[in-house]
């Protein structure tokens, strides 16, 4: 249970040490806005094909698209990472 603790109680030094502004373990990644739409139409998908292949919902998708909403978090790492390596993606995504 120690090794569970110090790892836990690592995580929670390097968040505080992050908030102060003091970063010389973490490391931060930051993504710049990004197109959703263009991503999805050089990939030449319909709306309802892209949406189902990366388990977005068409509604989320349309939205994003729109700019009335931004993808964040894991949505926008996954976006990313297809925007650089479509084919990738999709063979780690197929059955």
């Amino acid at each position: 249970m120690s090794e569970f603790f110090n790892s836990i109680k690592q995580g929670l030094d390097e968040a505080v040490e992050f908030s102060k502004g003091q970063v010389p373990k973490a490391i931060v990644h930051k993504f710049s806005p990004i197109d959703v739409k263009n991503i999805r139409a050089n990939m030449d998908m319909s709306q309802t094909e892209f949406a189902s292949a990366f388990g977005i919902s068409v509604s989320t998708l349309r939205h994003w698209e729109r700019g009335d909403r931004v993808p964040h978090g894991p949505a926008l790492i996954l976006l990313n990472v297809v925007k650089k390596e479509p084919q990738v993606v999709l063979n780690a995504l197929s059955d």
